[in-house]
């Protein structure tokens, strides 16, 4: 099963960008054009964050069975330094978290306001927002942290 998750988990990753960036697009397109909020917008809201949700229990699946983080958990490592183990037993999983929180209360927020603009307001910068906070949870081969190359 393990092997399947992760498969199953590299797909869904790039559905969450995918889907973010798209709802941005059209974020940012009708906030600055006075488009009106769509059918299509507030499923791509919604999807969106049910997207994002799934990838979450995904990557908390992997966490918990992860030996990288295993060993993270069972080790003390030197004071200011993070290293593998510490980026993705602490940061990566943080900062991931943190981030499909502030698409969530975007969603959220978004479906709640009374105008098409403030809706498209409110959805562009909460997803804009946790967009960037996934981008610095990743992994990057120049990453300070710990790097990955681009395809492994």
């Amino acid at each position: 099963m393990y092997p399947y998750l992760l498969l199953f988990h590299s797909l869904v990753r790039w559905l969450v960008v995918g889907s973010v960036l798209v709802a941005l697009f059209r974020g940012f397109r009708g906030w600055l054009g006075q488009k009106p909020f769509t059918g299509f917008d507030n499923t791509l809201r919604h999807t969106t964050a049910t997207i994002a949700h799934v990838q979450l229990m995904i990557g908390f699946l992997l966490y918990f069975k992860s030996p990288l983080v295993a060993y993270f958990h069972s080790s003390t490592l030197p004071d200011g330094q993070v290293g593998e183990a510490g980026f993705f037993g602490w940061i990566h999983s943080s900062l991931m978290t943190l981030a499909i929180v502030l698409l969530t209360i975007g969603s959220a927020l978004a479906k709640r306001q009374e105008s098409d603009q403030a809706k498209f307001k409110t959805m562009t910068l909460w997803f804009l927002l946790g967009l960037l906070i996934i981008f610095i949870a990743i992994p990057w081969p120049f990453s300070p942290w710990v790097q990955r190359p681009y395809i492994r």
